[in-house]
């Protein structure tokens, strides 16, 4: 057997450079780093051996920089994904929420944290936890409830058999997720005989899974019988690449069609069987559809609450759910018949099994009357004056945009008023990371979408609040020349959850500005803090001013951030449903005591569904 000695690290970063995917590309393109004294040796020597056909990212916060490997990945469908490596310690912990976020969504990333002795020498180096009952644990204990595959690799040798079943998960459909490689500092830097062949070039497949006979058998005969069914497209079927097949499937047997969080911009939103989104965001089409539904046809969704108006949307007595999906785990949930299947060819069956069967006819005019509704709250303002609504600031921005645009976005306000407002044309056109809806993804997560598809026109919708939370990966941006444009809409607090407070019956309370211990007179300079941190920026006042704004982004390398201050108060009042936020059984204000009363009466209607 021929053997190549090296350095554990060393191995790893050569074994990465030799897994592609079934395109002809390395399915790692990249990691992105912060050394510390966990991993600068032994990583950081592999590394910089390798610099010329591996390229390292240098980042700013270990978890923004994982939100751009997470954002890049997830724009690509998962046929490609990043690496992310820190020392240990609070830099292995600052990718924790990064690796929560990439398990909800399903996505595919390489967490290489430094972790501590395992000759446990110098025990307690700096920044180990020190565990009193268990001394195996170390800080990156926090990575197993988070990652699809954790390891800790305590000797080198280990790399033989952790790598490939990294990257078995990373690329299987059902299991993808997360994966996290503990790397003991001291091993990292520790040499092996390795055998040449574990570095041959592989390729990795996403598999594609047949539905199975009987199960496909029963959702037929369900499907057949429907009155009025319906299509929920999830995420799945984006990372199937189902989209064409989605269409055809719908018209073909003339089913509507709503959309998630994760799966608009499946089908055109012009489609004529495109109902739009649905649920607690959706629009008052989708979710008058989906209660009238006798069969509800999940397809790659995980039925999250905001998807099923925390499971008071399908109000319907007869109805059945069926889900499409590559996961046991999400395929039978809430009783669901399932279809165990890969999205584009399960639809493919279904298909031909189905025959000639059609839905009912859809009235054309419960779409229309939605986009009669709401096109007003999108258009100009007559009133310049006045602070614009964020609807007013989509407007302005769909106006702006075209074929090749991305909306992104991923927490607070614009979450709801995208999901519900925006018209996208084409598949990969919104980018909403609402799995974990992780205030700070959204600048980093700009960056990630720009560099997966440098073709995309990349507009990330953020508010003050989630700017705050994570900005300084517009630095990062700004070293690289990666061109997105930010429209940060500022209005001094955490608006969204404000109303939600509202809503609930609660007093307005530590949420904006100025209902917090805060001195309302000092507040940030959002175009200078921009502008330091290296990205092109301006403050503009109005919305015809922001379109002014938003028709220079073309002549401006880097990142641009256009800032527009706004009403923190309306928000869209069409469409929406119930979604279970609870409220306190007691209290002396009038306003809880009935907002106590609206929220038992709509969880006793939904116990009776």
């Amino acid at each position: 057997m021929t053997t190549i000695r090296l350095t554990a690290a060393q191995a790893m970063f050569r074994f990465l450079c030799n897994q592609y995917n079934e395109d002809g590309d390395p399915f790692i393109a990249g990691i992105w780093a912060i050394f510390g004294h966990g991993n600068v040796s032994g990583i950081g020597e592999a590394l910089h051996g390798l610099r010329d056909d591996f390229i390292t990212y240098r980042g700013h916060n270990e978890q923004t920089m994982a939100h751009a490997a997470i954002a890049y990945t997830k724009q690509l469908g998962r046929k490609r994904a990043m690496a992310v490596t820190s020392s240990i310690g609070p830099g292995a912990t600052n990718m924790v929420t990064a690796a929560a976020l990439a398990h909800v969504n399903r996505l595919p990333v390489l967490f290489i944290p430094g972790d501590v002795f395992a000759n446990r020498g110098p025990d307690p180096v700096l920044q180990q936890i020190e565990d009193f009952n268990d001394g195996t644990i170390s800080a990156n204990d926090c990575f197993k409830p988070v990652s699809k595959y954790f390891d800790r690799i305590t000797r080198p040798e280990q790399l033989l058999t952790a790598l490939p079943r990294a990257f078995a998960t990373m690329t299987d459909p059902a299991d993808c997720g997360p994966v996290t490689l503990a790397f003991c500092q001291d091993v990292q830097s520790e040499a092996y005989d390795w055998p040449t062949r574990f570095f041959e070039p592989r390729t990795w497949r996403f598999r594609r899974t047949a539905p199975d006979d009987f199960e496909l058998e029963q959702v037929t005969k369900v499907i057949a019988n429907a009155k009025n069914p319906v299509i929920v497209a999830g995420g799945g079927v984006h990372f199937s690449g189902a989209c064409d097949e989605l269409i055809s499937f719908a018209e073909k047997h003339n089913i509507p069609v709503v959309e998630s969080q994760a799966g608009k911009s499946a089908l055109p939103w012009d489609h004529p069987l495109n109902m739009g989104s649905v649920g607690v965001t959706g629009t008052a089409a989708a979710n008058v559809i989906c209660a009238d539904a006798d069969v509800v046809i999940g397809i790659g969704t995980r039925f999250q609450d905001f998807t099923t108006g925390s499971w008071t949307l399908f109000t319907n007595k007869e109805r059945q759910l069926i889900s499409i999906n590559v996961a046991a785990y999400d395929a039978m949930k809430r009783g669901a018949l399932p279809l165990l299947a890969d999205a584009k060819i399960g639809m493919e069956h279904l298909s031909k099994s189905l025959g000639v069967y059609k839905g009912s006819q859809i009235s054309a005019s419960i779409k229309q009357e939605w986009f009669a509704a709401v096109d007003p709250l999108c258009a100009m303002p007559s009133d310049e004056t006045a602070l614009p609504t964020d609807s007013q600031v989509i407007g302005a921005v769909q106006r702006s945009s075209h074929n090749d645009t991305t909306v992104m976005s991923a927490a607070g306000t614009m979450p709801g008023e995208l999901h519900k407002l925006w018209k996208s044309p084409r598949a990969g056109g919104y980018h909403m990371e609402y799995g974990y809806s992780c205030m700070g993804y959204e600048v980093a997560g700009a960056m990630g979408i720009k560099m997966a598809q440098p073709e995309r026109d990349v507009i990330c919708m953020v508010g003050d609040g989630s700017y705050m939370m994570a900005n300084s990966e517009l630095a990062t941006a700004a070293m690289l020349d990666v061109s997105f444009t930010i429209v940060l809409t500022d209005n001094r607090g955490y608006g969204c959850i404000n109303r939600l407070q509202m809503n609930t019956g609660g007093a307005e309370f530590n949420n904006m500005i100025a209902h917090s211990k805060t001195n309302t007179d000092k507040w940030i300079d959002f175009t200078a803090n921009a502008a330091s941190l290296g990205a092109t920026s301006v403050k503009v006042s109005t919305i015809a001013e922001l379109e002014e704004a938003l028709e220079e982004r073309t002549k401006i390398c880097g990142p641009y951030v256009i800032v527009i201050d706004t009403d923190p108060y309306p928000s869209t009042p069409d469409g929406g449903h119930f979604w279970d936020v609870t409220v306190p059984e007691v209290s002396t204000r009038n306003e809880i005591r009935t907002a106590r009363q609206a929220y038992e009466k709509a969880i006793k209607e939904r116990n009776t569904l």
